[in-house]
């Protein structure tokens, strides 16, 4: 009995930290991975398109895997049983995609750069990883280990109450059972009640068997 209640205690910490993860990686993706080392004001770094908002050498790719993970922790909050565990590993596989993605650019984004440098005649420019670059790397690692935690630890989660369901239990559109008590011994609060249900409180058909009789 304790293993699963230390399990239910996992439910919070693993969600903030995949939320948290996820947000850091989404927004690391939309910045330069890569920059210039040198001279802030030689030039070079507006002339290859780095420092701006049109910045050419972010990662999209994991910005989109991203915010699939995210979108799938935002699913976990609402749903239960199966779907949850298949929206958990959905989660997962953005995730790891995320991570893949970033650690991929390793050595494309440098290479992209000094081809960009070369063919402005700066081709000697040192070029360096930035810092967002070690953040989308980070990110998406804390975002797979907190996805393959919350696969494990996910049949042990709390889970949201069934009454936040859709009713089912009637058709649609079919009205609530009308009160069966004569319309004189219903209360006002009963009388509002079944005016509210859509019921008339004074129909013979729904204020007794006795109604009219004698």
């Amino acid at each position: 009995m304790a293993e699963p209640h230390r399990a239910r205690r996992t439910f919070a910490p693993v969600v903030l930290l995949g939320l948290a993860a996820g947000t850091l990686t989404a927004v690391a993706g939309t910045r330069p991975g890569v920059d210039v080392v040198g001279d802030p004001g030689s030039g070079v770094t507006a002339s290859v398109g780095l420092g701006g908002p049109e910045a050419a050498y972010d990662l999209p790719l994991v910005t989109s895997l991203a915010l699939v993970a995210l979108a799938a922790w935002g699913v976990v909050l609402v749903t239960r049983g199966r779907v949850r565990r298949v929206v958990v590993a959905v989660g997962l596989l953005g995730s790891v995609g995320a991570l893949v993605a970033a650690l991929a650019a390793w050595g494309s984004l440098p290479d992209e750069l000094r081809t960009a440098l070369e063919q402005v005649g700066a081709g000697d420019t040192a070029v360096t990883r930035t810092g967002w670059y070690a953040a989308a790397v980070v990110g998406s690692l804390l975002l797979v280990l907190a996805s393959g935690a919350a696969l494990r630890l996910v049949p042990h989660w709390p889970e949201m109450g069934s009454r936040y369901d859709a009713p089912t239990g009637q058709a649609a559109g079919a009205r609530p059972a009308a009160p069966t008590r004569p319309v004189e011994e219903l209360s006002g609060l009963d009388l509002w009640r079944a005016i509210d249900e859509g019921h008339d409180p004074t129909d013979d058909d729904t204020s007794g068997p006795d109604r009219g009789a004698g």
